[in-house]
C-alpha cells in the first residue's frame, strides 16, 4: 500500500471514530429523577424538661419514681403532606414498619423511614402500640418483628393472649423503693391457656397526630430528621393523676391499665372517627424538625 492510501485510509478511520463518539455521546439516557429519600424519627425520652435516663430518680406527681426499664412499640406510621395527603410507611407490615423503642439501647432511640416520597409535609401520626388486626404472635408473617419484640431483653409479648405488649416499664417507686412494674397492651377475654375461646377485649393501641412546629421538605438533596419528645413525666401527671400505692403496684390489666395508656398516648376516638379529646395528645410532641 502506497503512503498515500495508508494517508487517506488513516483519516477514513479517525473520522469514523469521531463521527461515532458524537453519536453514542447524543443518545445516552438522562438519569432517573430522584423521587424519594429518608426521614429519621429521633425519640427524645425526657421527664419534664430532663433527659430520662434509667436508674435515675425523678418527681412526678409528688411521687418519686425511678426506672430500670422503658420500652414501647411504635407502629403504623403515616406522614402528611401540606394538602392533607396521607403517606402511609409500612403500615400492613410490622417487620418493615414498625419498631420497639428501648431506653437501654440507643441504637433503637432513631428509626429510619426509607424511600419517603418528596414534597412538603407538615404532620406526622404513630401508631402506639400495634392495631388489632396486626396485633398477634405471628412468627411466619413477620419474623423479624416477633424476634425484636420477644427476645430475652425486651419481651414485649404477652404471657397469655396472642399479642403484643405495648408500654414494659419496670422499676421503684416512694421513699422505701418499691417494686413497681407497669405493662400496656390489648387484651383478650377468655379461658387462659385455651386460644379456642380468646375475643378481642379492651384495645390499647392509640393513633397520635401530631403537629410539626415547621413545615419538612423532603427533596432529592434533604433526608430530614423529626425529634418526637416523649414525656414521661405525663405517666403519673398527666390528664388522670394517678397515685401508686400497695406494696407492689402492678399494673397488667384492663382497668388499671386504660388511664395509664389514655395518659402516655391521648384517649383514642370515638365511632365516628373523632378524638375523644382533640387537645390531649399525651406525651408525644415534636420538638424540631432539621433538614
Amino acid at each position: 500500500m502506497t503512503d498515500f492510501k495508508k494517508i487517506l485510509l488513516g483519516a477514513f478511520v479517525a473520522t469514523t471514530l469521531v463521527a461515532c463518539g458524537g453519536s453514542n455521546n447524543d443518545d445516552s439516557p438522562a438519569p432517573p429523577q430522584q423521587s424519594s429519600n429518608n426521614v429519621t424519627l429521633k425519640f427524645n425520652n425526657v421527664m419534664g424538661s430532663t433527659p430520662l435516663a434509667l436508674g435515675t430518680e425523678y418527681t412526678s406527681n409528688n411521687q418519686k419514681i425511678k426506672f430500670t426499664e422503658v420500652k414501647y412499640v411504635i407502629s403504623d406510621i403515616y406522614l402528611v403532606k401540606s394538602d392533607g395527603t396521607k403517606v402511609p410507611y409500612n403500615v400492613d407490615n410490622l417487620d418493615k414498619g414498625a419498631t420497639v423503642v428501648n431506653l437501654a439501647k440507643s441504637e433503637t432511640l432513631s428509626y429510619v423511614l426509607e424511600g419517603i416520597e418528596l414534597g412538603e409535609y407538615n404532620k406526622i401520626i404513630l401508631g402506639f402500640g400495634v392495631k388489632s388486626s396486626l396485633n398477634t404472635l405471628d412468627q411466619q408473617k413477620f419474623p423479624n418483628f416477633y424476634a425484636a419484640a420477644g427476645a430475652n431483653d425486651t419481651k414485649m409479648h404477652w404471657e397469655w393472649g396472642n399479642g403484643y405488649r405495648f408500654t414494659k416499664l419496670e422499676g421503684t417507686y416512694g421513699d422505701e423503693n418499691k417494686p413497681l412494674s407497669i405493662h400496656t397492651g390489648s387484651t383478650v377475654k377468655g379461658t387462659r391457656d385455651d386460644p379456642r375461646t380468646y375475643v378481642p377485649g379492651v384495645d390499647a393501641f392509640r393513633d397520635v397526630t401530631l403537629e410539626l412546629p415547621s413545615k419538612m421538605n423532603v427533596t432529592p438533596k434533604s433526608s430530614p430528621t423529626i425529634t418526637i419528645n416523649a414525656d414521661w413525666d405525663k405517666l403519673l401527671n398527666g390528664k388522670t393523676k394517678i397515685t401508686l400505692s400497695g406494696k407492689i403496684p402492678t399494673i397488667h390489666h384492663t382497668q388499671s391499665m386504660i388511664p395509664v395508656v389514655n395518659n402516655l398516648a391521648g384517649e383514642g376516638r370515638n365511632l365516628d372517627g373523632s378524638y375523644v379529646d382533640a387537645n390531649y395528645m399525651g406525651m408525644f410532641s415534636v420538638s424540631k424538625v432539621e433538614h
